[in-house]
């Protein structure tokens, strides 16, 4: 599942459920606060961006790692 490793689209997609589930449900929940539900959505779009940060930092420890593994075979050959 390629998509998945790219931060960009995995955040994407998260972010449009997410936003699509509140338009679709927090108009119709009269039990919470407007307070609180403002708080939720913040909450998790600052989950998501930090989301973001972590994987495309996983994704940059990945590519080092690829490549040090590939200049490390190089250099054994020679």
């Amino acid at each position: 599942m390629r998509f998945l490793k790219n931060p960009n689209i995995t955040v994407a997609l998260l972010f449009i459920y997410s936003t699509c589930m509140y338009i679709y449900f927090f108009p119709r929940n009269n039990e919470m606060s407007n307070t609180e539900k403002w708080i939720i959505i913040a909450v998790s779009y600052a989950i998501l961006v930090a989301l973001w940060f972590l994987m495309r930092r996983r994704n940059r420890l990945r590519r080092e790692r690829e490549e040090d593994m590939r200049s490390n075979k190089t250099s054994d050959r020679q």
